[in-house]
């Protein structure tokens, strides 16, 4: 089991990623009367478009010099590769991402950009991968996206900064995948107050964590949703305790309420938001207002290929 962070190592890391990291904003959601109560948090304003950029500097940051020089590696479906390339830029290192070879274009294009080096695999290998541990065979300090304990608390840094700017907030919409977003904020906004409900949010396509919740121990579902960001076929057993003693519960969410969140997030609020990113707007519009309260949901990031948001747009 993950040890769960605590307030004063959030409280650090959000103090060493202050000068890189964007504070970003609590706006309003504008898409209609009865969904005043909420928040959005944008963070696809961070330098990589999305949230990943926390988690994956604080634990880069966190490495030792030596660590450092043998280069960093990750396994990722595209925004994680991306901040990992960013970060090593930063640093003056090499970055190398695991990565399936279904991954957006956009996404892979980036990480190139950044300098990063994308090995692109089919889809089961890039999760035996994770699952048999083979980055231990390799020389390069790897970056697990979920288990790592620094990349966790690095994205809590995003929770103290919900409570910050809404102390009165009644419920945080969080979208899952391996459950690294889910266990940092998740961790943060009840360290500050237990009160707050935490909603873990999935596509209906790839319910790993309503699954394992459901039958008490994880299990591995089938993914097939537009949500690359969030495809994980399964809570590993180190996570598990922890997510599921977090969360008040899991949503589901379909696809066509995915990509009207998109279309409305982009028209009303001028946000562009990948698939995974609309997810927790999504879950929060299928609930009522009263149950919801004053709610904050995570845009988490921005990266779409072009072609899916023509799609999204052109049809009802």
């Amino acid at each position: 089991m993950i040890d769960q962070p605590s307030l004063k190592e959030f409280r650090a890391a959000a103090n060493s990623l202050e000068s890189l990291i964007v504070h970003t904003p609590l706006i309003p959601y504008r898409g209609g009367d009865n969904d005043a109560q909420i928040l959005l948090k944008p963070e696809i304003l961070q330098a990589v478009n999305s949230f990943k950029l926390r988690g994956v500097f604080n634990a880069v940051a966190s490495l030792s010099r030596e660590e450092k020089a043998r280069g960093v590696s990750t396994v990722s479906a595209g925004n994680t590769a991306q901040a990992l390339a960013w970060t090593a830029r930063y640093f003056g290192i090499s970055a190398r991402s695991i990565m399936p070879e279904t991954a957006p274009a956009p996404k892979i294009e980036t990480v190139k950009a950044y300098g990063g080096i994308p090995v692109l695999i089919p889809v089961s290998e890039v999760f035996r991968y994770l699952r048999e541990h083979l980055w231990e065979q390799e020389p390069y300090a790897f970056i697990h996206p979920w288990t790592n304990r620094q990349v966790m608390i690095g994205h809590g840094s995003l929770g103290l900064e919900i409570m910050d700017d809404a102390p009165d907030v009644d419920t945080v919409f969080i979208p899952v995948g391996g459950g690294g977003l889910l266990g940092g904020v998740g961790s943060a906004v009840k360290a500050i107050n237990p009160a707050v409900r935490i909603y873990a949010v999935e596509p209906e396509g790839c319910p790993a964590l309503r699954s394992a919740v459901d039958r008490g121990r994880p299990v591995t579902v089938e993914c097939k949703t537009i949500c690359d960001g969030v495809a994980v076929p399964y809570i590993t057993d180190e996570m598990f305790p922890l997510l599921s003693e977090l969360i008040d519960d899991v949503l589901l969410v379909p696809e066509h309420s995915v990509r009207a969140a998109i279309r409305s997030i982009l028209l009303h609020n001028k946000m562009l938001a990948e698939p995974s990113g609309a997810l927790a707007l999504a879950a929060a519009l299928q609930m009522s207002p009263t149950l919801r309260g004053k709610s904050v949901c995570l845009v988490t990031g921005g990266s779409i290929p072009i072609e899916l948001l023509m799609e999204i747009l052109q049809k009802d």
